[in-house]
């Protein structure tokens, strides 16, 4: 265990509640790892003292913070400075300090294309239409990642038909709405709901349409591999679990916080997710 001296560099995780995050063991391994003077630690904070706790750790010498559930939007009206990348998802979930500004950036679409990238060696995201399950957050910052990474389109198909037309609105570019997934056409089929989830309802889609060729992608994470990505690999469909987003996403603001680009691997996947149920 690394003994913390007076020169420690500090980061943490914003969130109300915080208990549950996975993001301290996982940045603890890898400051662990690499032998670094700092820590990582979760910050359990509540909506309306948002603003006045993230000037406070600024205050006091953080480096910067993740932010998670529910402050991503208040986050991202704090920061003196939002990611271009960042500004067209609308929300915020790494901040940097420097030099009394707060600078904001959005690492979910980074961690999922990285994730895919990692899974699936030689995967191109212009390979062709990606579909996308849901219209929430995770729906915004995977299609703007995907259109930026080269997709030549992306469909959303939600329950609320409105929800997901606005969202593609506001995202622009070519993103469309569908009623029932087009999966003939589709390179990407990406659930971006909780349906699936330990708990939840499973996500009832049929993928026989799916070309030999599609991968199939899930962020859920517990369980593992989810009925969905069951269904895919049952199929002989290259899937893709959500726990690598997670990771992956991580990335940048470790980077930014501790001056070490870290990398994903099965050492650390076993550690971060070891007690997650299989199936």
């Amino acid at each position: 265990m690394a003994i913390l001296t007076g020169k420690a560099r500090l980061a943490g995780i914003l969130g109300w509640p915080v208990a549950h995050s996975r993001s301290p063991r996982l940045h603890g391994l890898w400051l662990q790892r690499h032998g670094i003077d700092g820590a990582y630690v979760p910050l359990p904070v509540a909506p309306g003292a948002f603003p006045e706790a993230v000037r406070g750790l600024m205050a006091a010498g953080f480096q910067g913070a993740n932010v998670t559930i529910p402050h991503k939007e208040a986050a991202f009206a704090l920061c003196d400075e939002v990611a271009p990348t960042a500004r067209r998802m609308g929300a915020v979930n790494t901040l940097v300090f420097r030099e009394g500004r707060i600078l904001g950036s959005n690492t979910d679409g980074f961690g999922f294309l990285e994730n895919i990238r990692q899974q699936v060696p030689g995967w191109q995201a212009s390979a062709g239409t990606a579909v996308l399950l849901g219209a929430g957050g995770s729906a915004r910052a995977i299609a703007v990642a995907l259109l930026e990474a080269g997709a030549p389109e992306v469909v959303l198909v939600n329950r609320t038909r409105a929800r997901a037309e606005t969202l593609a609105r506001e995202i622009g570019g070519p993103v469309t709405v569908a009623t029932a997934p087009p999966l003939a056409r589709a390179a990407l089929l990406v659930n971006t709901t909780s349906l699936g989830m330990q708990g939840q309802p499973p996500l009832e889609v049929d993928l026989a349409a799916l070309p030999a060729s599609a991968v199939v992608a899930d962020i859920v994470y517990v369980p593992l591999e989810t009925p969905l990505l069951a269904a895919a690999r049952a199929r002989g469909l290259r899937a893709v679990g959500g726990l690598g987003m997670l990771l992956h996403q991580a990335r940048p603001g470790f980077r930014h916080w501790f001056g070490v680009d870290p990398v994903v691997d099965a050492e650390l996947e076993a550690f971060v997710g070891g007690d997650i149920p299989r199936s």
